[in-house]
C-alpha cells in the first residue's frame, strides 16, 4: 500500500488534534468534578450532623439534649434515611440506641466533632461524634448522631450525572461544530489546490506564479516555495528549449557539409575522394567542438542552487589548463606561458570545474585567433582585495565597438580568413563567471586582447 494511502486526511488529523486534548480535558474535569462533588456532599451532610451533636447542655446538674423537631427535619429527605443517636456519660448510656458503635473517648478531642463511616443494622452509616466536658459533670459526655447514606449517594449520583451530561454536550457540540469550522479554515488550502490543478487543463505548461488570492500567514511560505519551484522549472525549461534550438541551428551547417561531402566521396575517386574525406574529418571535428561547447554552456547556465563553494588553487588550475592545451599551442605555433608570483598563494572560493572551463575557453580563444608565432600568457594577480586571472594574447584583438557584444551567444568577431568558431566560448565564460559571483571584462592592452576574470577576496601570502 502506498504511503499516501496510509496517511490520514488533514481534516481527520485536525479533528483528532483538537478533540483529543478536549476529551482529555473533559476526563480531567470529570475526575476533579467528581472528587469535589463527593467532598462537598460529605462536608454539607457532616455539618448538619455536627450541629445536632453540639446541642448537648447541662441543666440543674443534669445532662440534657435538646433535639427539636426542626433538627430532625434537617435530616429528612426523599430517600428516607434512618437517623440514630446515642448519648453516654462516661460509659453509661443516657439516651439513644445502646448498640450504636461507640468510640474510644480517649481518641476524641474536646468539642471537636469527628466523623467516620460504620455499619449498623446491615446498613452503611455516617457517624458524627463529639466529646463534651460539661460543668459539674466529672465524666466526659459522648454525643453521637448517625444516619444512613442513601441521600448522600443519591445526591452525589445526580450531581455526577449532571456533570457527565454537561461534558457530553460540550464535547459533542464541539465535535459537531468543528467539522464545518475546519472546512471553513481549510478553504484557502482548497483554493491553493484548485489553482495548482487548474494548470493541468492548459495545453502548454504554465510556470507563472499561482493566482490564489489572499492566503493565511501559514500558507504563504508554501505558496512562495511552490512559486519558486515553478520559476526554477521555467528557467530549466527555457534552458532546454534554448539548448535544443541552439543545437539544431548550429549543427545544421556541419551536418549539411557532412552530407554533401559524403555524397562527393561516394561519387568521386582518387584525389576527389581523399579531399572529401578531409572535409568530412574537418566537419566532424567542428561538430564535436560545437557539441562540447553547447554542453559546457548548458552546464554553465544550469539553474538551481549551486553546490557549496570550495577553495580553489588558481595556480594549480592554470597549470592544468596549460598542460592540456600545450599541444594545441605547439601546433598553432603559439608560445603559451604562465606568470605568477612565487610568494603568493592564489586561492579563491569557487568551483574547480567551472574555473577550469573558464580558463580553457579563454586560452582556446587566445590560441585560435592569434597569429602564428604569437604568445598567450596566463597571468595571476592579487590587488585591492581581489584575485584575478588575466589571459593576454598579441593577436589582432577585438575592436572597441564590438566589445559590448563579444560575450553574447553565437557572436563571431574574427577577421575574414580567421578560423571558424561557434561563437560560444565567451558566452560560456560569462555564464560560468556569473555562477561564481565573479566578474569578467576586457583589460587594457596596447595590442591583442586581454580578458580579466576577477574573484572577490585576496589570496593569502605564502
Amino acid at each position: 500500500m502506498p504511503a499516501e494511502a496510509r496517511a490520514p486526511a488533514l481534516r481527520t488529523r485536525l479533528l483528532v488534534a483538537v478533540l483529543g486534548p478536549l476529551l482529555a480535558a473533559a476526563i480531567l474535569i470529570g475526575v476533579v468534578g467528581a472528587t469535589l462533588i463527593t467532598d462537598v456532599v460529605r462536608r454539607t451532610s457532616d455539618r448538619v450532623l455536627g450541629a445536632i451533636a453540639e446541642t448537648v447542655q447541662v441543666e440543674r446538674g443534669e445532662v440534657t439534649l435538646d433535639l427539636p423537631a426542626a433538627a430532625f427535619g434537617m435530616l429528612e429527605n426523599a430517600e428516607r434515611d434512618n437517623v440514630y443517636y446515642r448519648i453516654a456519660v462516661g460509659g453509661d448510656l443516657l439516651t439513644g440506641y445502646a448498640d450504636l458503635p461507640a468510640p474510644d473517648p480517649a481518641g476524641l478531642a474536646v468539642d471537636v466533632p469527628a466523623y467516620r463511616f460504620a455499619r449498623y443494622r446491615g446498613q452503611r452509616i455516617r457517624i458524627a461524634e463529639v466529646r463534651r466536658d460539661l460543668p459539674r459533670i466529672n465524666r466526659p459526655v459522648i454525643v453521637q448522631i448517625a444516619e444512613t447514606i442513601d441521600n448522600r449517594s443519591a445526591l452525589t449520583r445526580r450531581l455526577m450525572i449532571a456533570l457527565l451530561i454537561g461534558e457530553c454536550v460540550l464535547v459533542g457540540g464541539a465535535a459537531l461544530l468543528l467539522r464545518p469550522a475546519l472546512g471553513w479554515s481549510l478553504r484557502p488550502l482548497a483554493r491553493l489546490r484548485g489553482a495548482i490543478e487548474a494548470r493541468d487543463k492548459r495545453a502548454r505548461p504554465d510556470f507563472s506564479p499561482l493566482d490564489t488570492g489572499p492566503l493565511p500567514r501559514e500558507l504563504r511560505p508554501l505558496a512562495g516555495a511552490f512559486d519558486r519551484l515553478l520559476a526554477q522549472l521555467d528557467t530549466a525549461t527555457v534552458g532546454v528549449r534554448r539548448f535544443t534550438a541552439d543545437a539544431s541551428h548550429q549543427m545544421r551547417t556541419p551536418l549539411s557539409v557532412l552530407k554533401v561531402q559524403v555524397a562527393l566521396a561516394r561519387r568521386g575517386s582518387g584525389a576527389e575522394r581523399h579531399e572529401a574525406l578531409d572535409e568530412i574529418g574537418d566537419a566532424v571535428t567542428r561538430l564535436e567542438r560545437l557539441v562540447t561547447q553547447l554542453l559546457a554552456l548548458a552546464r554553465a547556465e544550469e539553474a538551481g542552487v549551486s553546490a557549496p563553494l570550495e577553495t580553489v588553487d588558481l595556480r594549480e588550475v592554470a597549470a592544468a589548463v596549460i598542460t592540456r592545451q600545450i599541444n594545441q599551442a605547439i601546433e598553432a605555433g603559439i608560445d603559451l606561458t604562465l606568470e605568477t608570483d612565487p610568494v603568493e598563494t592564489y586561492q579563491v572560493p569557487g568551483h574547480r570545474t567551472l574555473i577550469f572551463e573558464i580558463l580553457s575557453n579563454l586560452v582556446d580563444n587566445g590560441i585560435r585567433y592569434n597569429r602564428r608565432g604569437g604568445t598567450v600568457t596566463v597571468s595571476l594577480q592579487t590587488s585591492q582585495g581581489e584575485t584575478a586571472i588575466a589571459v593576454i594574447d598579441d593577436g589582432p584583438g577585438i575592436a572597441d565597438n564590438q566589445r559590448d557584444v563579444a560575450f553574447d551567444r553565437f557572436v563571431r568577431l574574427g577577421a575574414p580568413g580567421s578560423p571558424e568558431g561557434s561563437g560560444l566560448g565567451l558566452a560560456i565564460v560569462r555564464s560560468a563567471v556569473a555562477r561564481l559571483n565573479a566578474t569578467v571584462g576586457f583589460g587594457a592592452a596596447d595590442r591583442g586582447t586581454t580578458i580579466v576574470v576577477r574573484f572577490p577576496g585576496t589570496a593569502a601570502k605564502g
